[in-house]
């Protein structure tokens, strides 16, 4: 077997190696080996926990053995991803990830597959890395079945199967997509970009040269934001037959069903535009807490709005500016959407930005009993309106793209930021006084106030409330519910998803275990989701959960209830000012 090692200083740092294998027919998992020199007789191996989907695929490490020269070599498990191996001379680590079954429905695009045509491995589901040397570098060669490309953010050297990781950031960050690929490149301001799609076998046609055009025009203008691109070469894995996406520091896997790109690209461009800016506003503007590849459990973060909602602010802005066409015809229209959802929703007047950050990524619902805030739409707000806030104080010399670039500028190196670099560099941008502002919206849980904000580019809002309608005016029963299996339960638990619902008045509530509806046991969340929407305005359901004082009952009539209408319109007495800044804030400048 061909043996790789990475550059490095014989005797001062380990040098290594892998080797992952995948078996032609095999669709079961993967092979993995690991050799190392100059490690010292003891360390331990680790396999990353992933700050924001953390799969523990430590749970899926099959056949582990380490071998030596000497012959002398152990390993023991000392914590869920974390093993001690005690060896001289170089040691070699054999290992397998057996694939847990495959989801109901579409399969997540983070998460590893083998199929007949293609795969996806590598990343923290794959390479275990050396604890206490997560700078040294690596060489990873990947063995597939013939007729298979390879694609990944891993540097490529001269042999087009072996691939280079300078780091274990690196190596654990970077999934690789094999199978039967499409791809193509361009370059953007010089740097190398790649567009690879992994086809079904019956996948349906669609337009691809508008789709790679379109994420083109997204790279341009997100390096025209920022100046340059913080990387070498990037590659995008779309998946077909798999759902959401994942950001990393080279690439970023994302499910892109051929049968949704063949009617309408919009939602998926949407979506890339939106991981890939977390290449700037994450990965390299990157909160404090996140400090790189861990094993141990992830430290949640306070700056999450931001992280998230100004990722969600400009995946709408640059695909604005790049030309494509979106479901939300104006900025305004797209404004308008987001006001109505947060004014639909009692939880932002409970919990604030800073504390819904800090329970976005917790695994089980309930964090906010039946508040169910979204860090995404808050801090999308939030970013919204600090960018009117700064284009009235700069007089529009200034807007939010300002605020990123200094951002990058200060906190894209060792230090990330806390809650309060955040207003202080929006305070430095736009030479005003921020405090109140991020007392009351990030910090706290007063209400924004649209029509303060609004006013400035001359514009303002009218909100009338009124029962919801579907898309044909009908009017909708109260579904602000939904249910999850905890792991290791065996009963659905209740989300109930605003304490103003016909759910929690009538006495349900987040984290109470279904036992049944109607007298139907629930096993699945799909079985419930299935009944509910067989429920129209009238229907009557029985509900046979337990509580935390024991066995409850209920009987739900369902009902409408009221949500938002906002308009947001034009002042009739703008001054010359506030039209201006207005006409800059809808052309997306």
């Amino acid at each position: 077997m061909l043996l790789l090692w990475a550059a490095g200083a014989i005797g001062s740092q380990p040098v290594v190696g892998y080797t992952l294998r995948v078996t032609a027919g095999d669709v079961s998992g993967f092979d993995v080996e690991m050799r190392i020199r100059n490690a010292p007789d003891t360390f331990r191996l680790a396999m990353m926990t992933h700050p924001e989907y953390d799969d523990r695929f430590w749970r899926y490490v099959e056949n582990l053995t380490v071998t030596a020269p000497s012959g002398r070599a152990t390993i023991v498990r000392q914590d869920s991803s974390l093993w001690r191996v005690a060896a001289k001379g170089e040691v070699v680590v054999r290992y397998r990830i057996h694939l847990p079954p495959a989801e109901e429905g579409q399969r997540g695009a983070w998460r590893p597959f083998i199929t007949p045509t293609g795969a996806l491995v590598g990343g923290p589901h794959s390479f275990m890395y050396i604890v206490g040397s997560e700078q040294v570098p690596a060489h990873v060669k990947v063995e597939v079945p013939d007729a298979w490309s390879i694609a990944t953010g891993l540097e490529p050297t001269s042999d087009p199967s072996v691939f280079f990781a300078p780091t274990a950031d690196i190596l654990v960050d970077s999934p690789i997509l094999l199978g039967k690929l499409r791809s193509w490149s361009f370059l953007t301001d010089g740097v190398p970009h790649h567009v690879v799609y992994w086809p079904l076998p019956n996948a349906t046609p669609f337009d691809t040269t508008g789709f790679v055009n379109a994420v083109r025009g997204l790279t341009q203008q997100s390096i025209a934001l920022f100046g340059s691109a913080p990387y070498r070469e990037y590659t995008f894995l779309f998946q077909d037959g798999a759902y959401g996406a994942l950001e990393h520091l080279n690439s970023v896997t994302l499910g892109a069903p051929s049968a949704i790109l063949a009617v309408d690209q919009t939602d998926l461009l949407e979506e890339t535009a939106h991981e890939y800016f977390h290449l700037w506003n994450l990965m390299r503007i990157r909160p404090a807490e996140r400090t790189g590849v861990d094993y141990r459990p992830p430290r949640e973060s306070r700056g999450l709005w931001f992280s998230e909602g100004l990722s969600m602010f400009y995946a709408d802005l640059l695909l604005r500016r790049t030309g494509i066409r979106m479901h939300d015809s104006t900025r305004t229209a797209h404004l308008t959407g987001l006001i109505e959802r947060y004014l639909a929703n009692s939880s932002y007047s409970h919990v604030s930005p800073e504390a819904a950050s800090l329970g976005a990524n917790r695994s089980s619902p309930g964090t906010f009993g039946d508040y169910s805030p979204s860090a995404h739409l808050q801090g999308e707000l939030v970013g919204a309106m600090l960018d009117l806030i700064i284009r009235d104080a700069t007089n529009g010399r200034r807007s939010m793209d300002d605020l990123m670039r200094l951002m990058m500028e200060r906190y894209s190196g060792a230090k990330g930021f806390a809650g309060n670099d955040i207003e202080r560099a929006a305070t430095d941008v736009c030479g005003c006084e921020m405090k109140r502002f991020f007392d009351d919206h990030v910090r706290g849980t007063i209400p924004i106030d649209f029509d303060r904000y609004l006013t400035m580019i001359g514009m303002r809002t009218r909100v009338r409330w009124a029962p919801a309608v579907d898309d044909s005016g009908k009017v909708v029963a109260d579904f602000r519910i939904s249910a999850w299996m905890p792991d290791g339960e065996q009963r659905l638990r209740l989300v109930v998803r605003d304490p103003n619902s016909i759910w929690a008045r009538s006495g349900l509530h987040t984290g109470y275990q279904l036992i049944s509806v109607n007298g139907e046991p629930m096993k699945s969340w799909p079985e419930f989701r299935r009944v509910l929407r067989g429920m129209t305005i009238g229907s009557t359901l029985k509900f046979e959960t337990i509580g935390p004082n024991g066995p409850f009952s209920t009987d739900i009539v369902m009902r409408s209830h009221d949500r938002p209408y906002v308009a947001i319109e034009q002042a009739a007495q703008a001054s010359e000012k506030q039209r201006r800044l207005r006409d800059a804030w809808l052309a997306g400048r």
